[in-house]
């Protein structure tokens, strides 16, 4: 279905299948329909594959791409994916992950959704995923070690941390193949972002469900924040780790907040606010990166009285920057440069390199700011003056 999406959405067919032959799977043949799934029009890829007899291990589709045609990008990711399958196979099977055995998913139709996905990603340009909850169904589903209930313990293992979405129909919504890869690529999983949409991909499943389409929907665009955006300004995403005291001593949020930068934090404040029963309160508001919230979250729970703890991710835009240094008259003196939209640079001098300079000579601070960003200027104009010259050499 992932693959149909992408194909409807614009990949062509014949791309994908020039990247099944270089997998050496040149009896896999691709072809395309496209179907009505109550009564909505939707593309189905259907993969000929002749039966297979062998079972493969990860190492052995781990050759498979790396002697293929795909970008050393798309190999990477591809190989990410069927890692991630092995790691919730061994989880499941108790055994280590070299000793997995690929069964359904090691099959060459299997191979070649994952990997012709991974491909069609990359070939739309793709920079970002954001996904809904996931539907895993109900039931039963029959896989190599007998009858399981959905979703199937691999698929279950894969989901973990995932919101599932309620759903009522008796089959399997969510393969393992499936959670793979939209675990290894959705970057948040909730409703649809604000985006401007450029096209809509419908791919098709190949069972039909009583009185809904089984239909996956693919939006291609670009997000509202991105769109608004010069090319020169950086994006990423971090994350807000956010907190209220109305019974926290002055002295333990000072520690706390040395704590907190001690782990790395990005950025913190606190925002006096007026909480219930009048009482005066302090919002600690920190910002970090993803891999540090548990370790924030674990401090603030220690070190203070609060109960809770909010956060969530937000996009931010940052401009490019460099650590840079002037010479003025007291010496060297330390900041850095941000580079504007429209290319002018400005330098910041840092606080500490200032403050020594200006106890050190007896100098207002101020005049050694001006002195700084002065110099910085002359420096800018000089490299400009000598650039021009070596252009009219």
């Amino acid at each position: 279905m992932v693959l149909g999406a992408l194909v409807d959405a614009g990949v062509p067919i014949d791309a994908i299948q020039q990247v099944v032959d270089s997998l050496g799977l040149t009896n896999c043949r691709l072809e395309t329909r496209e179907v009505r799934k109550n009564g909505f029009r939707a593309t189905q890829v259907v993969v000929h594959t002749p039966h297979e007899h062998h079972h493969r291990h990860l190492h052995h589709i781990v050759e498979m791409i790396e002697r293929s045609s795909l970008s050393d990008t798309v190999k990477e990711q591809a190989v990410k994916v069927f890692t991630r399958l092995g790691e919730a196979e061994a989880r499941v099977h108790g055994v280590p992950l070299e000793k997995v055995h690929f069964h359904e998913v090691g099959a060459a139709d299997s191979i070649v959704d994952i990997v012709g996905s991974v491909f069609g990603l990359s070939y739309l340009g793709i920079e970002a995923v954001y996904a809904s909850a996931i539907p895993t169904g109900g039931g039963t589903v029959r896989i190599a070690h007998g009858e399981v209930s959905v979703p199937a313990p691999a698929t279950a293992e894969l989901l973990r941390g995932v919101p599932l979405l309620p759903c009522d129909v008796q089959m399997e919504m969510t393969t393992p193949t499936g959670a793979a890869l939209i675990t290894t690529f959705a970057r948040e999983f909730g409703p649809l972002p604000a985006m401007e949409i450029q096209c809509i991909g419908y791919g098709a499943g190949s069972r039909d469900i009583p009185h809904r389409p089984n239909v996956l929907r693919l939006f291609v665009g670009e997000l509202a924040c991105a769109k608004a955006t010069s090319p020169s300004v950086l994006r990423d995403r971090i994350w807000v780790v956010q907190t209220n005291y109305d019974d926290l001593s002055a002295e333990v949020l000072g520690y706390t907040l040395e704590k907190l930068w001690e782990l790395g934090v990005l950025d913190l404040f606190t925002t006096p606010i007026q909480m219930k029963k009048n009482r005066p309160g302090v919002q600690l508001t920190v910002l970090c990166n993803e891999e540090l919230v548990p370790a924030v979250e674990s401090l603030l729970f220690r070190e203070t009285t609060t109960l809770g703890v909010r956060f969530w991710p937000v996009e931010r835009h940052v401009l490019p920057r460099q650590v840079a240094s002037v010479q003025t008259r007291w010496g060297e003196i330390r900041g850095k440069v941000r580079v504007l939209p429209d290319g002018v640079q400005e330098f910041s001098p840092e606080f500490e390199a200032c403050r020594e300079i200006a106890r050190r000579h007896q100098v207002p601070l101020r005049e050694v700011y001006e002195a700084a960003e002065e110099a910085f200027r002359h420096q800018g104009a000089q490299q400009m003056a000598d650039e021009h010259s070596c252009k009219g050499g």
